[in-house]
């Protein structure tokens, strides 16, 4: 059986690896066109160069492969697999004592494999050089930022409540566009302070420059609003640099760790985490995609082909691959508009095709 399962290992492996690079290459090229246009933008002596572009280009592979993996996984299977029953090879393999069970648990150690290999990936590779590519383009464009906005955060003190707004972040990774509006226990506006620009300290404060501290007070029936003009002022906060930098990423591309940490300070601020938790769920279940492709690519090994025949199951496998892909991520959406369950939103396009790719192994290897 280890010469069966070494042979299984090498095919499998050379085909997810083709397929994956086939699927990078074009998604090379479609970021590349992207980037073309801002190439020899930016300011003089530091105009976007067409080698930051293809820097940046290479720093997002590693995102598309994470999103891809499963895929791949699923499409190299289905090939190997009709392969080996196309060439009569899996017959041979089956009478030498490869049975469903023992073809299935040899399937899903591979799964288990890439099912790592996609936890590292999204969890490791693609967060660090994702936030290298941003600081790269931020070289040219000046800042990172999402929106027109930035980020907001907001964070409870004592008996006052301190909304914030970060516009965006400098290469350097000072902070851009700083408003700090504070609340009190009532929810009035009590101050807003407005800073064009802001650093972290080593105690955990915000150094703000060139400050401007608006102050509401009510006396009587009367507002009065006193304004100062500070040329620095420290703020005690505990929004660290990882969070603001967190709020200006996308969810999907930030790791398991970064988002339970965010998750947990979204909710003592009060704060809505829902969006979060669906991708916290969602790095969770993802990986475990790999497994559950292998199953449903495992019943194309039993299928009676013509010749020619593995063309039209290969185009399936991509169908089912693509699918999936939507699922997940129409999911997603209807998730937090709907407000479901986190880990139930980001579960159930695994579960389903777990359902379909175990309906699929019961009827046409078991029963027939």
């Amino acid at each position: 059986m280890r010469t069966i399962r070494r042979l299984i290992y090498r095919e499998v492996v050379a085909s997810v690896v083709f397929v994956a690079a086939g699927f990078l290459a074009l998604f090379f090229f479609f970021d590349l066109v992207d980037q073309l246009p801002n190439v020899g933008k930016g300011p003089a002596g530091a105009a976007y160069t067409m080698g930051q572009a293809l820097g940046h280009v290479v720093l997002m592979m590693p995102n598309h492969l994470y999103e891809l993996l499963p895929i791949a996984v699923l499409i190299g299977t289905i090939f190997v697999m009709a392969r080996l029953a196309h060439s009569s090879e899996y017959t041979i393999l089956r009478t030498s004592g490869l049975g469903p069970w023992r073809a299935l648990r040899t399937l899903l150690g591979l799964g288990l494999i890439f099912t790592l290999l996609t936890f590292a990936t999204g969890d490791y590779l693609a967060p660090v050089s994702d936030r290298t590519a941003q600081l790269l383009k931020a070289r040219y464009e000046g800042r990172i930022s999402i929106g027109q906005t930035g980020a907001w955060l907001k964070e409870k003190q004592a008996f006052h409540t301190f909304t914030v707004n970060v516009n965006a972040l400098s290469p350097e990774g000072d902070m851009r566009g700083v408003r700090i509006f504070e609340a009190d226990a009532r929810g009035f506006l009590v101050s807003l302070t407005q800073a064009p620009r802001g650093r972290f300290s080593n105690d955990g404060s915000w150094t703000l420059m060139d400050a401007e501290r608006s102050e509401f007070t009510k006396q009587g029936d009367l507002a009065k609003v006193e304004r100062i003009k500070l040329p620095s002022l420290r703020w005690p906060t505990e929004i660290s640099p990882e969070m603001v930098s967190v709020a200006l990423l996308k969810p999907d591309r930030m790791g398991t760790i970064d988002l339970f940490q965010y998750i947990q300070h979204l909710e003592a601020n009060g704060q809505t985490s829902q969006r979060y938790e669906i991708e916290f769920w969602r790095k969770v279940f993802y990986p475990l995609s790999c497994m559950v492709m292998v199953v449903l690519a495992l019943p194309f090994a039993y299928l009676h082909f013509r010749a020619g025949g593995i063309t039209s199951y290969v185009f399936g496998g991509v169908l089912i691959g693509i699918s999936f892909f939507l699922l997940n991520n129409v999911f997603g959406y209807i998730g937090n508009l709907q407000n479901w369950w986190p880990w139930l939103t980001a579960a159930s396009p695994g579960l389903i095709y777990s359902v379909f790719s175990l309906a699929a192994f019961g009827w046409l290897v078991l029963r027939r």
